[in-house]
């Protein structure tokens, strides 16, 4: 059986995810990569076949999606040029982790394909929303890598097609401690902005910028890093405390690895804003802005010994004999 598998290269999480999937799918099938996107700081470790600029976004500096710039990135003659001419016939199935050139280009030619992504649990009406419906992003994430077969991951099982989360080999086998330090990576943010709001609070913090570019630097009880991966795990598991964004896969680590949590969901980005929902259920601390009670907030939050102990077992093997067996029936009724 041959599959494509297409990874969206915006962020990390969504590569992170792909590489442990692979895994375990390529013991069962030949799989060929696809990557849509640049901006990472993570290492593929993989052969990937087809690199493309797909459809990305990218992080402003004050909390949200620099919507400006990432237009002015944008090329759809390269987009649709690249959906018409990706070989997806060479493929008995077609796997999109929300990247947008795989789904399309097998919905447009009639292709079986699977989505396998955080942002297929959308498609359940049972999973945490806040009050105020923003319909119009719920449509452009339907719309952005289509798929009515799939594969959802949250961090709970709120629905039948709906896994938990996929946690990496590397944080699963890592030793964890506590060393009194807190760790942030908030990408949306400028690290000046980050480094003078924090220094206030006096504790050690260990802020990862994903706009910062050089040698680690320490001003006062913060300490500032660009974005690498094994230092980022260190510190992580070594922490008394995550502070980050509402994504899907970091805050999914600090669960498993019993740590305190607090997310800002990024400003205008509605799937953080429903992750954040889903994390105030299970009682994590959530605010949602960098603003005039922030530091009572943190000083709150750093007195709290509240921990959520995600018991998150490793569901690969389940996974892909979901994908398989999807492949199986698509064959038969072909």
């Amino acid at each position: 059986m041959k599959i494509l598998l297409g990874i969206q290269g915006t962020g990390n999480g969504h590569i992170s995810r792909s590489r442990e999937l692979l895994k375990y799918l390529a013991k069962k099938a030949e799989v060929d990569v696809l990557v849509s996107g640049r901006h990472h700081e993570v290492d593929m470790e993989i052969e990937v076949k087809y690199e493309l600029d797909g459809l990305g976004f990218m992080f402003g500096k004050r909390g949200g999606i620099d919507y400006w710039k990432s237009i002015r990135y944008m090329s759809p003659y390269k987009l649709l040029s690249d959906i018409y001419k990706l070989p997806v016939d060479e493929y008995d199935l077609v796997i999109s982790d929300f990247e947008p050139i795989t789904a399309w280009a097998s919905k447009l030619k009639g292709k079986p394909y699977m989505c396998v992504s955080h942002q297929s649990s959308f498609l359940s009406p049972k999973i945490p929303r806040p009050d105020h419906k923003n319909r119009f992003q719920q449509f452009v994430m339907q719309w952005y890598a289509p798929g009515s077969n799939s594969i959802g991951l949250h961090f709970k099982e709120y629905d039948d097609f709906i896994y938990t989360p996929i946690i990496r080999e590397e944080i699963r086998n890592i030793d964890v401690k506590n060393s009194g330090h807190y760790t942030v990576y908030l990408p949306s943010y400028d690290e000046r902005y980050i480094i003078e709001n924090l220094k206030k609070i006096d504790v050690p913090w260990e802020i990862f910028s994903k706009h910062y570019k050089g040698e680690p630097f320490t001003e006062n009880n913060v300490t500032v890093y660009q974005v690498e991966n094994s230092r980022f795990v260190k510190s992580l598991s070594s922490c008394d405390g995550l502070l980050c964004n509402a994504g899907f896969e970091t805050p999914a680590e600090a669960l498993y690895l019993g740590k305190k949590l607090m997310v800002i969901p990024m400003k205008n980005q509605y799937e953080q804003e429903c992750n954040a929902e889903a994390l105030k259920g299970l009682g994590i601390a959530v605010i949602n802005e960098i603003g005039q009670d922030f530091h009572s907030n943190l000083s709150d939050w750093i007195n709290s010994s509240y921990v959520y102990q995600a018991n998150y077992q490793n569901n690969l093997p389940e996974i892909v004999d979901h994908i398989l067996d999807f492949q199986l029936i698509s064959e038969g009724a072909s």
